[in-house]
C-alpha cells in the first residue's frame, strides 16, 4: 500500500454515465487525494447527434457522434478531477431490442470473456482498492450497462487479490420518489426520458422480465432501485454537487436527455447530493451501513 495511492476505479458503459451515477464520488475522492480511474466501455455512437438528431435519422453520423462524445467525456473528466480515463471503445449497442445490439463490434455482442480479459489488464495495471459498476440489470436494463456489469465481475475473477471492496450503483426508493416528483415539477414524464438512448438523466428503464425491485413504490414507478434498508452505502457528495452538475453539462450534445440540467445547480445538488451503493464484496470488515467507499481502508 505504501508504494501506491488508494485507488477508485469506476466502470461505466457510455460517455456521461460517469457523471450521472458517480460524479460525486469521483470528484470527492479526487479532492481527498485518492487516485481515480474511469473505464468507459462504449463509444456512445447511439447518442444524439447535432441538433438532437436521433440514430437512424437523416444527419446522424455515428462516427462523428462518437468523436464528439469522446471530447465531451474528456471535458467531464477534467471537471471531476479524474486521473486516468481508459476507453474500451466497443460499439454502442443502443437500447434493448435495437438493431445496434447485433451490429459488428457492439458491446452487447462482445463475448464476456473478451471484455473481461481487457478489463482485467486494467485491474492489474491500476490495482484499485475499490471498484464500482452496475448491478446485474444494469440498474435499468440497458444492454451496455448489463454488459459492463458482466465484464467487471468476470474481470475481478481474473484478478484475484485486486479490489478490497466492490460496489454496485443503486438508488433508494425514497430517492426515486423524490426524483419522480421533480420530473413532474419540471414538466417531464417518464416516457419522455426513457424513450431514447441518451443515458444521462434517465434514472432507469426496466428491462422486460426484470425482477420486480420496485415493490412498495407507487404502481406507476418503474421497477428500479432498492428499498432504503437494502442500500449499504450512502456517500455525502453535496460539497461536489456543482462539479457533478458541470460534468453533466459537459455532455452538451446529449442535453435533450439530461433532465437534471433543467433544475439548476442548487436544486440538482439537493436532489443528487448523496450517491448510494450496494457493497457486494469486502475484505475490510467495515461495518454496514457505511458512509465512505474507503471505510476500512484508511
Amino acid at each position: 500500500m505504501a508504494d501506491r495511492p488508494l485507488t477508485l476505479m469506476a466502470v461505466h458503459a457510455h460517455p456521461d454515465d460517469e457523471a450521472t451515477g458517480t460524479g460525486g464520488v469521483l470528484a470527492r475522492y479526487a479532492a481527498e487525494g485518492i487516485r481515480t480511474v474511469l473505464v468507459t466501455c462504449t463509444d456512445g455512437a447511439c447518442g444524439d447527434g447535432p441538433g438532437g438528431v436521433k440514430p437512424g435519422e437523416d444527419g446522424h453520423d455515428p462516427a462523428a457522434v462518437a468523436a464528439l462524445r469522446r471530447t465531451e467525456l474528456e471535458a467531464s473528466c477534467r471537471v471531476l478531477g479524474v486521473d486516468h480515463l481508459e476507453l474500451l471503445e466497443y460499439g454502442d449497442s443502443g437500447m434493448m431490442g435495437w438493431a445496434a445490439n447485433d451490429a459488428p463490434g457492439s458491446f452487447w455482442g462482445t463475448p464476456v470473456a473478451e471484455g473481461a480479459a481487457r478489463l482485467a489488464e486494467l485491474l492489474h495495471r491500476y490495482r484499485p482498492d475499490v471498484v464500482v459498476t452496475y448491478d446485474e440489470n444494469g440498474f435499468y436494463g440497458h444492454p451496455d450497462h448489463i454488459q459492463a456489469h458482466r465484464i467487471t465481475m468476470a474481470a475481478l475473477e481474473l484478478a484475484p487479490g485486486v479490489a478490497s471492496k466492490v460496489y454496485w450503483t443503486t438508488a433508494p426508493h425514497s430517492a426515486m420518489k423524490r426524483f419522480f416528483a421533480a420530473m413532474q415539477e419540471f414538466g417531464t414524464d417518464w416516457d419522455e426520458q426513457a424513450g431514447g438512448d441518451g443515458e444521462a438523466g434517465k434514472a432507469g428503464e426496466a428491462a422486460e422480465g426484470s425482477e420486480p425491485a420496485g415493490r412498495g413504490l407507487e404502481p406507476e414507478l418503474p421497477p428500479i432501485g432498492l428499498p432504503d434498508e437494502e442500500v449499504t452505502t450512502w456517500v455525502d457528495t453535496h460539497a461536489f454537487g456543482a462539479q457533478k452538475y458541470d460534468a453533466l453539462a459537459a455532455h452538451a450534445s446529449q442535453g435533450e436527455n439530461i433532465f437534471f440540467l433543467r433544475m439548476g445547480k442548487e436544486r440538482f445538488t439537493e436532489l443528487m447530493g448523496t450517491e448510494t451503493f450496494v457493497r457486494v464484496r469486502d475484505t475490510t470488515g467495515a461495518a454496514l451501513p457505511e458512509q465512505d467507499l474507503f471505510a476500512g481502508l484508511r
